[in-house]
């Protein structure tokens, strides 16, 4: 077997996209974990209950926004993953040359327009 041509191309976005995916996971993790952690370490001047009230509501936004993102980021790798085993390797098993003619070969068109008179 040999390659398709002996051509050698670029990757394509999809190894872009999965190259870019821990970061975007590491990213969507580290900013709403962070928003939780700085509303604790730096308290707003509010009353004690409207504090817990907000902390948990941070809290609640943080879960969900981490669960989005794990989400959206694994449903990007399983695209990704399946374009790159769709496209696979270009191996050509039998590869021959075809002849490249810009008209018909004048032979070839009388004998099949007198086999198509015959019948």
């Amino acid at each position: 077997m040999k390659k398709l041509h002996n051509k050698h191309h670029p990757t394509g976005l999809e190894w872009r996209i999965l190259k870019m995916l821990p970061m975007i996971t590491a990213a969507g993790i580290f900013v709403p974990l962070f928003l939780s952690a700085f509303v604790r370490i730096f308290p707003f001047i509010l009353p004690e209950t409207d504090i817990s009230k907000l902390q948990t509501g941070i809290d609640i936004l943080s879960i969900s926004l981490i669960f989005t993102v794990l989400s959206a980021v694994i449903t990007v790798a399983i695209g990704c993953i399946t374009i790159v085993l769709m496209k696979g390797p270009a191996f050509v098993a039998d590869a021959y040359e075809l002849d490249d003619a810009d008209k018909p070969d004048a032979e070839e068109a009388n004998r099949a327009i007198n086999k198509l008179s015959s019948i």
